[in-house]
């Protein structure tokens, strides 16, 4: 192949590249399917995978295990920074003074204790969770589905997305409805048959099995129920482009 017809061929696959990056953003722009951090060099790619996984597997299920292949030991990572004071208080009381507040587009704000949280309907699921750094575990994770528990609330017509805040402030995510009202996704209390440990968010975990680890915050306390996500934060979406990582961690 010759020099001219070589550089031809890499200037049409870059214009023809440009043109699927364009026409995918006027198509996930139509189903408004446009992620918060869709600015920036990035942006681009984060709306297309965005867009494609909503547009052909909104209603997907992430793969479920038998008990067999549960990881033993499964890997729980390093928290960081420490929990604090105020944590180690209600571990010290075995959490009974923790509390899970909704708010925002809901039509009864309401605020759970441990006790009511388990006493929710619950969804038991064995599924794998995939870090961003590349370890991984599979575990049985018992909790209420999200779904149930906004339906409870009440949640409003106009609502996007939810916003999960963990007792360290500096750790929140938030998630679209289609992820919300999927029914993988738990406010997780359980592990493994039993109470969700410590070291793997206990009391209480957002459980996403959709998406990457760090989409399932643990250590919940909050969730804001909105239609927009400018107002929070730097208006990414979550801490997770804050920090250079993608809002959206869909496998």
């Amino acid at each position: 192949m010759s020099g001219i017809s070589r550089r031809a061929l890499i200037a049409g696959g870059i214009a023809g590249g440009a043109a699927g990056f364009a026409a995918a953003a006027k198509l996930a722009q139509r189903y408004g399917l446009v992620p918060p951090d869709s600015g920036g060099l990035y942006g681009p790619g984060e709306t297309l995978t965005y867009g494609v996984h909503r547009l052909l597997g909104r209603n997907s299920m992430a793969r479920e295990f038998s008990p067999a292949q549960i990881s033993k030991p499964p890997f729980a990572n390093e928290v960081g920074p420490p929990l604090g004071a105020d944590f180690k208080r209600h571990q010290n009381d075995g959490f009974a003074n923790w509390r899970l507040t909704i708010d925002g587009l809901v039509a009864r704000p309401t605020t759970f204790s441990i006790a009511d949280v388990k006493a929710l309907p619950r969804r038991s699921q064995i599924t794998h969770l995939a870090c961003e750094e590349g370890w991984s575990y599979i575990a049985e994770w018992i909790g209420a589905p999200l779904s149930h528990v906004l339906n409870a609330v009440g949640a409003m017509p106009q609502a996007r997305y939810v916003i999960y805040r963990s007792i360290q402030p500096e750790w929140w995510e938030s998630i679209d409805m289609a992820d919300a009202l999927h029914p993988q996704t738990l406010i997780a209390h359980g592990m493994n048959g039993a109470d969700l440990p410590v070291p793997f968010g206990g009391p209480l975990r957002l459980r996403v099995p959709r998406q990457l680890g760090y989409k399932s915050v643990k250590y919940i306390t909050r969730l804001t129920v909105t239609d927009d996500l400018k107002s929070f934060g730097k208006g990414l979406g979550s801490a997770s482009p804050e920090g250079g990582y993608a809002w959206y961690a869909g496998i």
